[in-house]
């Protein structure tokens, strides 16, 4: 079974393509206007072992905020449908994820119920052309679209850069041992019956 999705949204504020494929090999081909935001993304996709294709024409006239947020909304809408109906997967994934200074603890849960709890302070209104207050809102639409309990912690801050960068292949990690084939297991995760 394929888990892959391909999405459209097109709105006055964004007009995004993305292809995902869960089981890739890590290959991006990323577009969003925001150099920035592409590195982090690329490194989502590489340290996921994911596919994406993803294209991004927003108005950056204005600011970054509706890119960034409608990137996260499309994202967390193709995980969803590419982890289709989660029979077998693993549900939870974790991840503690340095980068030089920098520790990051994250964990996720394909429980199908949304929330996002993150602890990160940037001292800095910017990384490269990304305004850092942007990160939890992309964190945030990805965990509510696709209705994942998502936990992010810095447990040891420093160079702004090296947070974020952190944070974003976390979750790659995190995501990937979740989304993941458990084979001992060929219904889901779960004494309710659904996820």
């Amino acid at each position: 079974m394929n888990r892959t999705a391909t999405l459209t949204r097109k709105t006055k504020e964004t007009d995004i393509l993305l292809e995902l494929d869960l089981d890739g090999s890590g290959k991006s081909h990323i577009k969003t206007g925001i150099g920035f935001f592409d590195h982090m993304l690329e490194g989502f996709v590489r340290h996921g072992f994911f596919d994406m294709t993803l294209e991004v024409h927003g108005d950056l006239h204005v600011d970054g905020h509706h890119t960034v947020e409608d990137t996260g909304i499309v994202l967390g809408t193709a995980i969803r449908q590419a982890l289709g109906d989660k029979k077998g997967i693993r549900r939870y994934g974790s991840a503690i994820l340095p980068m030089d200074e920098c520790l990051v603890l994250c964990a996720v849960d394909l429980s199908g119920r949304p929330y996002l709890s993150m602890e990160a302070e940037f001292t800095v209104p910017k990384c490269g052309d990304l305004d850092t207050e942007l990160v939890r809102e992309f964190f945030y639409a990805v965990s509510y679209s696709v209705g994942m309990n998502l936990h992010i912690k810095v447990l040891t801050p420093g160079n702004n850069h090296h947070m974020m960068e952190a944070m974003f292949k976390a979750f790659a990690k995190a995501l990937d041992m979740a989304a993941g084939k458990e084979p001992r297991l060929d219904d889901v995760l779960s004494t309710k019956g659904s996820l």
